[in-house]
């Protein structure tokens, strides 16, 4: 397999908006005004800045025009929160090399409902089984077995996907585990801060785990702050900062440095606060 078969997007390039927009958001973001084309070269290619440099932004209006499946939250068509960014997407011009439709966005926070939700469904569930046990008293087991059925199944599935429940678990844990458990090959996933919920030894697992599905044709763009994500052997890295987006070498990047900095000397930043 060569690097090149994995990549499912080849390019993104801003398209010409009316003059109106101009003072609207996100098209007042720097980096939104300046992209023009972006290549993507890797089957990882990270997107790093400060807050506010237009990283997150640029995934989210990504996902948009890509139609992207989301976890844990509202479809893209219909999440409120990204109906700045949706009119953004309709200027955004994808180069494919074979389209797919699989993969998926996942912002951090939507881990945290998705979590949530399936420990609702969860509970639903088991009161759903004991409402069965209360309306078939006195009737046969037969008949009692085949009203809980439906109620089985659904609980039995999400056991042998998450096992006692993705709450039971580490937030690390879990999230490893929801990624692994939804993880398709040949899909392009969009990421936006994986590293919310990780430690740092589970960082390098998720690195782990990139390295698997990078081998089974998978492509992944992903905004982060974390060093050790940005270290993948072989990814890009585009970077947010200045009002332009261009590509960094991982030991030119602000966050390397500095993060280097501070290990190597903590008490020559920390007697400045």
């Amino acid at each position: 397999m060569t690097i090149l078969s994995t990549l499912h997007l080849r390019s993104v390039e801003t398209r010409p908006w009316p003059e109106r927009l101009d003072g609207v958001f996100p098209f007042t973001v720097a980096a939104v005004r300046s992209m023009g084309r972006l290549e993507f070269t890797s089957p990882v290619t990270f997107l790093v800045g400060e807050n506010g440099s237009g990283k997150s932004t640029f995934l989210e209006a990504l996902a948009c025009a890509t139609g992207s499946v989301t976890v844990g939250a509202e479809s893209v068509q219909r999440d409120p929160h990204l109906a700045d960014v949706r009119q953004f997407s309709f200027y955004l011009k994808l180069a494919w090399s074979k389209r797919t439709r699989r993969g998926f966005f996942l912002r951090a926070e939507d881990f945290f409902g998705y979590a949530r939700r399936m420990a609702q469904i969860a509970a639903d569930l088991q009161r759903d089984l004991q409402q069965v046990e209360a309306d078939y008293q006195g009737r046969s087991e037969y008949a009692k077995g085949l009203a809980k059925m439906p109620y089985q199944g659904e609980l039995q599935q999400i056991k042998a996907r998450y096992g006692d429940g993705l709450d039971s678990q580490s937030h690390g844990e879990s999230f490893l585990l929801l990624f692994k458990e939804r993880f398709v090959p040949k899909g392009l996933y969009l990421l936006d801060e994986p590293e919310a919920p990780l430690s740092p030894v589970r960082q390098l697992a998720f690195l782990s785990l990139l390295k698997e599905m990078v081998e089974q044709e998978a492509q992944f763009i992903i905004a982060t702050h974390s060093p050790i994500l940005m270290a993948f052997p072989g990814a890009s890295i585009l970077c947010f900062d200045g009002g332009r987006i261009q590509p960094v070498p991982y030991d030119r990047l602000e966050h390397v440095r500095i993060t280097r900095e501070f290990l190597n000397h903590p008490e020559s930043f920390l007697r400045h606060l």
